[in-house]
C-alpha cells in the first residue's frame, strides 16, 4: 500500500509503540488518528488528530470511529490495534480485576475497533488491520499466565480474521515482538527496560514494512527478538 494520503488509526498512541508507528506514518504521508485514553504530548503535525477514546468501551470506539470518519475524510485505510497492558502475578493470587482488565484492554478492545472499521474497508475492497500480539503470543511465560493468554487469543484472533476478510481486499497481519524498550515494564516486578532490547521505532519500522508490501501479496506473522538480550 502506498501511504500518502491514506487514513490510519493507532490506538494507545500516547507513547511506546503506538506513538512511534504514529510517527512514522506521518513521516510516510500517511494521515494519523489516534485513539487512546491519553494524547502523546508534544506530537504536533499537521496530519494527526487525537480522538478521546478507552478501547474497553464500546461505544466510545464507535464514537471516535465515527468522528474520525467526519473529521478526516470518510475512509479509514489502516488500523493499528496496539493498545494493551500486561500485569504479572502467579494464578493462585492473581486478581480477578486485573484479568477482566487485560482482557476488556487486550482482546475486547481489539474487537471492538476491528469490528467497527470492518464494514468501511469492505466498501472501499481495500485496508490492512495489524494486531500487537507479543512474544508471550506464541510461547507461555511464568507469572504471566493472564497476560500470555490474552496474547494468544489475538493470534487466533488474526489468523481467523484474515481467512474472513482476504476475499475482500483486506490484509491481516500479527506482530510477535519480543522485549521493547517501553514503560510496559514498569509494573512487570523483576523486569527493567534496557539497551539490550529492541526500540518501539524498530517495530514501527517493521510496521511501515509490512503495510507497504505491494498489494498481490501479504506478510502475516512477524516475530521480532532482540538479537542479544541481556542474560
Amino acid at each position: 500500500m502506498q501511504l500518502g494520503g491514506k487514513i490510519a488509526v493507532v490506538t494507545g498512541v500516547s507513547g511506546g509503540i503506538g506513538r512511534a508507528t504514529a510517527e512514522a506514518l506521518l513521516a510516510a504521508g500517511a494521515r494519523v488518528a489516534g485513539w487512546g485514553r491519553t494524547a502523546p504530548q508534544g506530537l504536533q503535525h499537521e496530519h494527526f488528530r487525537f480522538f478521546a477514546c478507552d478501547v474497553r468501551d464500546e461505544k466510545a470506539v464507535n464514537a471516535a470511529c465515527q468522528a474520525t470518519l467526519a473529521d478526516m475524510g470518510g475512509a479509514i485505510h489502516v488500523l493499528i490495534n496496539n493498545a494493551g497492558l500486561g500485569v504479572a502475578g502467579l494464578v493462585d493470587g492473581f486478581s480477578t480485576d486485573n484479568w477482566k482488565l487485560m482482557f476488556d484492554t487486550n482482546v475486547h478492545g481489539l474487537f471492538y475497533c476491528t469490528r467497527a472499521v470492518l464494514p468501511l474497508m469492505k466498501t472501499q475492497q481495500e485496508g490492512h488491520i495489524i494486531n500487537l500480539s507479543s512474544i508471550a503470543g506464541i510461547a507461555g511465560i511464568e507469572k504471566m499466565a493472564g497476560y500470555c493468554a490474552t496474547k494468544f487469543a489475538v493470534r487466533g484472533f488474526s489468523q481467523a480474521l484474515l481467512k474472513e476478510v482476504r476475499s475482500e481486499g483486506i490484509k491481516v497481519s500479527c506482530f510477535y515482538p519480543g522485549s521493547t524498550q517501553t514503560n510496559f515494564f514498569d509494573d512487570i516486578p523483576g523486569t527493567e527496560a534496557n539497551d539490550s532490547m529492541m526500540h518501539p521505532e524498530d517495530v514501527a519500522a517493521t510496521i511501515l514494512y509490512t503495510l507497504q508490501a505491494p498489494q498481490n501479496f501479504l506478510i502475516a506473522d512477524v516475530e521480532m527478538r532482540p538479537l542479544q538480550p541481556r542474560k
